[in-house]
Order: structure tokens, then sequence, then C-alpha cells
């Protein structure tokens, strides 16, 4: 079982791979101690039965350019089969600016064919190649070299049982006419700003309650810091100072040094440096920030008058639908969605695409009083007003 580690066999792989309809894809990466995801394996697949239709890629070999791979995923005539692909897409448009296009993921596919919420590709393994398969490489050092058998065999698992859930999956959907549902779907992963945290909108990532516009200003500031900290020196954010320590900062204010080291949760790395003189500046300018730029935390749903009753219909009818058609019902709305529908808010993603087909217009319907809902037997039926 061996592993490309130069440049022209890889070539030589992609040129055969080329040849085929679609290829499998995953990878193997290190993210415990970065930002960004260190990429330290790449495993590649096309239809067949033979050694050679599946290889082991080693990105961090001497010399070694993923070029010949990076024109694979450009080639259109080849669709790029993942499972789960949002985390091996944020590598390869991080590193190489590239999206693998056409796309298809298993996870998203199984959703629409009823697998149910995020299913795991040893399920999938399980119920579709009726295989099983050993995770206990999983959690290993991807980047040790050399990689172990088990290592090797773990990982190129990952591409070639893919093969026959691929296979299944697009003939089901085809089957059932979802192809639109699915690439409707992938919309989303193949969006450059899925991957992008801008540092001056990293503060929506912090969870606060608190209005206070100089408080929030705050907090923006400083997690506009942290961000910028972490892309450029390659470290977790978390590395630099974590949420809970973010928004005590934002509460205190310290202003010096002396004030940084009273701190509860701050880490002993941050009082000292540039982080200390990072965080102290951040906080400044938050305090003197002008009033009118201050950011806005929306509250809307804070204020919605939810109709309880009409909120637990749209559940009953969200089961019902979901059930009927053969999709978790979660990809088709969460309960947030509903609550919102259920205060008046009909705008959101469950009445538009495909899912206002399986579900939006009913739901519709249902707020405006011109359906009912009743039983026969285990099934929930819709009655006409």
């Amino acid at each position: 079982m061996d592993i490309l580690t130069d440049t022209d066999a890889l070539s030589e792989f992609c040129a055969r791979a080329a040849e085929h309809p679609y290829v499998t894809v995953d990878t193997e990466f290190l993210r415990e101690r970065t930002y960004y995801a260190k990429l330290c394996l790449v495993q590649l697949a096309y239809p067949g039965e033979g050694p050679e239709s599946a290889v082991l890629v080693d990105p961090l070999a001497e010399g070694m350019s993923l070029e010949p791979m990076l024109d694979l995923f450009r080639d259109p005539g080849v669709v790029k089969v993942f499972h789960a692909a949002r985390q091996d897409l944020e590598i390869f448009y991080v590193e190489h600016g590239v999206f693998p296009i056409p796309l298809f993921d298993t996870q998203v596919a199984a959703m629409v064919c009823g697998f149910g919420e995020q299913v795991g590709y040893e399920t999938l393994v399980r119920k579709i190649a009726r295989e099983s398969l050993d995770k206990t490489s999983r959690f290993t050092d991807w980047s040790h070299r050399p990689l172990s058998k088990a290592q090797k065999t773990y990982a190129l698992a990952d591409v070639t049982h893919l093969r026959v859930i691929y296979e299944h999956l697009s003939a089901q959907i085809d089957q059932n006419n979802r192809r639109p549902w699915v690439e409707e779907e992938l919309q989303v992963l193949l969006q450059p700003e899925t991957y992008v945290v801008e540092p001056a909108n990293a503060w929506r990532r912090i969870k606060t309650r608190t209005n206070s516009g100089k408080f929030l200003a705050t907090v923006r500031e400083l997690a506009e810091f942290r961000e910028t900290y972490a892309q450029t020196r390659n470290v977790p954010r978390s590395r630099v100072f974590k949420d809970d320590a973010l928004l005590e900062l934002a509460s205190t204010r310290p202003k010096s040094m002396q004030d940084l080291s009273r701190s509860r949760l701050l880490l002993r790395e941050a009082r000292r440096g540039e982080i200390a003189d990072g965080i102290l500046a951040a906080i400044e300018a938050g305090q003197s920030a002008d009033p009118a730029t201050y950011p806005k935390v929306d509250r809307s749903r804070d204020k919605m008058q939810v109709n309880s009753a009409l909120a637990d219909l749209l559940r009953v009818l969200l089961k019902a639908k979901s059930e009927d058609a053969g999709v978790a019902s979660r990809m088709i709305a969460t309960t947030a969605e509903l609550d919102s529908m259920a205060a008046g808010q009909l705008d959101g993603p469950a009445l538009k695409g495909w899912r206002a087909q399986v579900f939006g217009r009913d739901a519709l319907r249902l707020c405006d009083g011109e359906i009912a809902l009743t039983t026969k037997g285990s099934k929930v039926r819709i009655v006409e007003l």
C-alpha cells in the first residue's frame, strides 16, 4: 500500500481519474494547535476494483505539488465525492483558492434519502456497503511519518467504500427526482464566506445577553484583535483567550497590566507581551468608540410573540411531512424556524425552494387557517377547511 510522494506519480493517477465520471476524496488533518487546518494526507479513488484505483497522497513530502489534483478538482466532467465535506473544502479553499466542482456530499444526500440527520460515514458503510470500519486510527497523529499499516488501511477505506455509497445514493436521488434538492443544499458549501472569518465580524460569534452599546463595542474590539492575532500567528483563538475571558475583560475593562493580572479567566500568557498590549488597546478602543458605530445584536427573536399551539401543530406537520418524504426533519426546518413561523415571520428557509414543496406551502396554509390536522391510525392527515 504505497503513498504518492512525488508530483509525477500524482499527475499520472489524476490523469487516469479524469477518465472516470467521479472520484472520491477524503483528507486527514490536524487542527488542535493551529488556527488553520494542517493537511497531512489526501485519499483519492476512482471507480474500479484494482489497487491502482485508490491512492494515498502525501502533501508533506518534500517537493510534492498538489496542482495535478487541483486541476482534477477544476475538471467539470468529473464529480468530486466527499462525505461531510465542509472541513475538507475549507482546507482546499483557504490553502489553494479552489472548490472541487461539481461536488457531491454523501452526508447531505443521505439526509435527503431518509438516513437521518448528519448521518456518519460508518453508518453508511454498514447500511449500504455492508462492511465494517476499524476506527482505532481515527485520532492518531497524521503528521507523523512513516504512517502505520493500520493508518493506511483506515485512510484508504474512507474513499473505497465511499464509491459504493455514492453510486447507491446517486441512483436513489435520481429515482426520486431529488437531484435539485441536493444541489441546492450544496451551494452553501461552495461559498467563500462559509470559510472566511473577517476579524471585524468575529464579535457576532460571541454569545451575550447584554444590550449595552459600549459593552458590545468593547466585545467587538476584543474579538477583532483576537481573530487577527490568531490568524496571523496561526494559533487557535482559544490559545489567545477564550470567550468567557473575553466577556470578563469587556465587563471589568482593565486599564493596565496590573489590572490584567487580576483576571480570573485570562491565560497566563495573555497577561503580558503582545497579547496583553492588544487587549488593553482593544478595550480602550471599545470604550472610546463613537456611539453611532456601536454594534447591535438582533434581539427580534426575544420579542417574538410565539403562538405555542400553532408551533406545536407545525411540529406535527413537519414530522408527518418529513416521514412522507423520507427526509430528515431538521433538514427541512429547525425548531427555531417553526417558532418564527408561529410568531408570524413567514420568510424563512423552510418556505423556499424544495422545502416549500415538501413542507412550506402546507405550513403557510396551516398558519392561515386553511387546513387542519387529524389522524388516521398512525398517520397524520390534512383536512381542508
